[in-house]
């Protein structure tokens, strides 16, 4: 089954760049499947993270909590994406985030530093996390200009074209908090939408 799993890892990576079958014998080595429950967390708040995620199956909420304990959703990763607490990895820091699976989700999971130490020594390694912090800041500048400049219904079909499977899998107050809505304030812009 692993085969499986990192056949989906290693297409997902060649999609970026044309990665060397040794290059590729290198990175099967690293990562080890990791099986999440509902509710149950990759990382948590106040956490220091050590390690780099690859969802195979499932969803993980990317979410913060205030001092009130109001929660906001950052993203949501699914299938075929990376997933980890980011510039708390790269600083060697207490995450504020929390990475929450929301189904049974099953990753292929990596040592941070053993992985980053493959680009120290390897061009194409390079290449492939360049790519990756290329799509990171991407979503991250797309998601930024959206709160500060787009209405709600705007965000929310915004949500509809990025998450295309997701919205029947995810409950409406997780999606209200992501697009920084109330879900009384969600429902209202679904009935417009069905209405014309």
């Amino acid at each position: 089954m692993l085969n499986q799993e990192l056949d989906q890892l290693i297409a997902s990576l060649r999609s970026l760049i044309d990665l060397p079958e040794n290059e590729v014998i290198k990175a099967t080595n690293l990562f080890q499947t990791y099986h999440l429950k509902p509710g149950e967390f990759f990382v948590r708040a106040g956490d220091v993270p050590k390690t780099i995620g690859f969802v195979i199956s499932g969803i993980l909420r990317l979410y913060y909590v205030n001092c009130e304990g109001i929660e906001y959703t950052k993203s949501f990763c699914a299938e075929n994406s990376f997933v980890a607490a980011y510039s708390a990895l790269l600083l060697e820091q207490p995450s504020r985030l929390f990475i929450q699976a929301l189904e049974d989700t099953k990753l292929l999971v990596a040592d941070y530093s053993a992985y980053r130490s493959l680009g120290e020594n390897s061009v194409c390694w390079q290449t492939v996390n360049c790519k990756i912090a290329e799509i990171l800041f991407i979503k991250k500048e797309k998601r930024e200009s959206a709160l500060l400049l787009d209405d709600a219904k705007t965000r929310y079909l915004s949500f509809k074209a990025e998450y295309p499977d997701l919205e029947t899998r995810l409950k409406q107050h997780q999606i209200a908090s992501y697009l920084g809505i109330t879900p009384v304030t969600l429902s209202r812009i679904r009935s417009q939408l069905k209405s014309h």
